[in-house]
């Protein structure tokens, strides 16, 4: 996901444009520039690579100005070079763009014709050429955006300046998000209230298809129709304190770190500790009369979504239907009359996941989301919204979002068995007892950091691995394999441990470490008989279950962690911290980029 921020200030922008980049660095990327007015005319200064590369280009060949414009590009149309990053220009406008362009071959061909001589392989470069041939047909900077933006298909956020004009400048979106920030005589855009959270806290939010004029000190915001609209300001509570690694290595480690307090605060929302009971916000409609609900969601939060399933089905009578938000819209499926969608997110801005959102509203289904950005686009598009109290996640492998939409959708998962008459009081409360201890138990389970860390050593050998689970530890396999996968780039796969001999077992051998998720409790035995096959094939087995499950087994296992015992409910929350701190450690270890893991994004916002 591209990061955007463009500044109408009344001081030098270059500084303040690095700063608001690397906020963004969270999102991936694999170039980065400015660009600013310099005595009216457009100056750039891009740089392939990380940030590091750019602020050393304007250290040694400084820009000035107070307009300007930065970018961090993800690679969608041209490779990652310097030529292909932006900001793209000609000698009257400069443009960032985050999203595709579907139709930039059609815009390239016909403007080519025109005389116009493109420069790069992106898509971007036709939005610069049809707004510069806009201007050169005598049309004002406002006409020229207005006739380009109805000729663009696809997705996109940008960010346009124009040479001679200190005095505006112009942002657009459709299905990427952007944000206008209001300062004191000055104006900012922004790709979300992070970029901008050092310069102000008051923020505007755009909406599907909206473009805004910006001038020193107001925004005028037009609809898609070209019709003058309103758009709520509000405060956001970030701000850049937010964002630093204190004493952890990297974001991803403190972010680990981090979810006690995270699930706590999640927990304190959603659940009376006093009372036991589980109070979610007020309903537009009764969860007791939902037919069937459809869970949609793209990688770490699929996962969750599985856990989900498991919960709601045994807890709740609820049926469930389950997808890749990806693949939602494409198997045409068939919706109940009065039935709900559920959406997990963390960035509330995930373009696949939005997708199925507006798909499922279409057929006039009740729109549920549970995200870590209220002020997303999912978010504003739902029925209901129920927050995770993550704050903001910088690593781009997903930890503390992951356990707070667990936490989130096991407080949903209690109030849907009580609404339809599943659960007693009784029950609630013993379910809700279970929650309250997790961010404790977790605590408990981070004093493995240091054991884990000689355990990884095992693992950054090798070329595959496979983690294994039942039950409600198959989705945590799944994602403990897709979270080594991210940062250590070893090839790791997540199976229901019965599935061993239909397949997979043919790849064990004595360089294929098997991480197993096995909580003593019904289903340990059968887990156990399929463990045990994967050792008679010479593999090393790391075993994860709690003290009980540990002296049953431990011992034929090459490494065995011993987790607190808690209710069969809440493992999931438990066991996904052990197979994070493995794939961070393991990645450590292999000098990879823990944060900004190759080829990947924080937030997918193109398909």
């Amino acid at each position: 996901m591209c990061g955007i921020i463009g500044i109408l200030g009344k001081q030098q922008v270059a500084p303040l444009l690095v700063d608001g980049l690397k906020r963004l660095e969270y999102r991936g990327y694999d170039s980065a520039g400015v660009a600013t007015l310099t005595n009216g005319k457009i100056e750039r200064r891009r740089a392939e690579g990380k940030l590091i590369n750019l602020d050393n280009l304007l250290q040694a060949d400084p820009v000035d100005g107070i307009v300007g414009i930065g970018h961090t590009r993800w690679a969608t149309h041209g490779r990652p070079t310097e030529a292909n990053a932006h900001p793209h220009a000609s000698d009257r406008v400069a443009v960032v763009h985050n999203g595709i362009i579907e139709n930039f071959q059609e815009l390239r061909s016909e403007l080519e014709a025109a005389g116009h001589v493109f420069h790069t392989e992106t898509d971007t470069e036709a939005v610069v050429h049809l707004i510069t041939h806009h201007l050169n047909e005598q049309a004002s900077p406002q006409e020229a955006v207005s006739r380009t933006l109805h000729r663009l298909e696809g997705a996109f956020a940008l960010a346009i300046v124009f040479a001679g004009r200190h005095d505006i400048m112009i942002g657009a979106r459709k299905g990427s998000p952007l944000a206008i920030g209001y300062g004191d005589g000055e104006m900012y855009l922004g790709s979300d209230a992070l970029a901008l959270a050092p310069l102000t806290n008051r923020i505007c939010y755009l909406e599907e298809g909206d473009w805004a004029v910006l001038s020193q000190d107001k925004a005028e915001v037009f609809d898609s129709n070209n019709d003058a609209v309103d758009r709520k300001i509000t405060q956001t509570a970030l701000s850049g304190a937010l964002i630093g690694k204190g004493q952890y290595r990297h974001f991803m480690q403190k972010e680990i770190f981090e979810q006690p307090a995270v699930i706590g605060d999640t927990l304190h929302a959603l659940l009376n500790p006093a009372t036991l009971q589980v109070t979610l916000p007020e309903f537009p409609f009764p969860l007791e009369n939902i037919p069937r609900l459809s869970i949609s969601a793209c990688g770490t939060a699929f996962y969750a979504g599985q856990v989900a399933k498991y919960w709601f089905e045994q807890l709740a009578g609820q049926p469930i239907e389950l997808d890749i938000a990806s693949e939602f819209r494409y198997r045409d499926v068939p919706f109940a009359e009065g039935g709900a969608s559920l959406f997990i997110s963390q960035s509330g801005e995930t373009i696949d996941t939005l997708a199925a959102l507006r798909s499922c509203r279409e057929a006039g289904q009740k729109i549920i989301s549970i995200v870590n950005q209220p002020e997303s686009v999912i978010a504003r598009e739902s029925d209901v919204v129920l927050p995770t109290l993550a704050g903001p996640e910088i690593g781009v492998a997903s930890t503390k979002a992951f356990t707070t939409q667990l936490t989130v959708l096991a407080c949903l998962a209690i109030a849907l068995g009580r609404a339809r008459g599943r659960i007693d009081r009784a029950k609630e409360a013993e379910l809700s007892t279970a929650l309250t201890e997790v961010p404790a138990r977790v605590a408990e389970v981070l004093n493995h950091d240091e054991k884990i860390q000689d355990i990884a050593h095992l693992i950054m050998e090798a070329r595959d691995a496979l983690f294994l689970g039942r039950g409600l530890m198959y989705p945590i396999a799944m994602e403990g394999a897709l979270k080594l996968k991210e940062i250590s780039y070893i090839h790791a796969e997540g199976y229901a441990a019965g599935e061993m001999k239909h397949g997979p077992i043919a790849l064990i051998d004595e360089g294929v470490p098997i991480i197993v998720c096995a909580p003593s409790g019904p289903l340990f035995e059968k887990t156990i008989s399929n463990v045990q096959e994967t050792i008679a094939r010479g593999g090393e087995v790391i075993f994860i279950s709690d003290e009980e499950g540990v002296s049953r087994f431990g011992g034929n296992a090459a490494y065995a962690i011993a987790l607190p015992k808690v209710h069969p409910f809440v493992t999931p929350l438990l066991y996904s911290i052990p197979v994070q701190l493995l794939a961070y450690h393991t990645a450590v270890l292999k000098g990879t980029d823990v944060d900004q893991p190759r080829n990947l994004a924080k937030s997918v916002t193109v398909e």
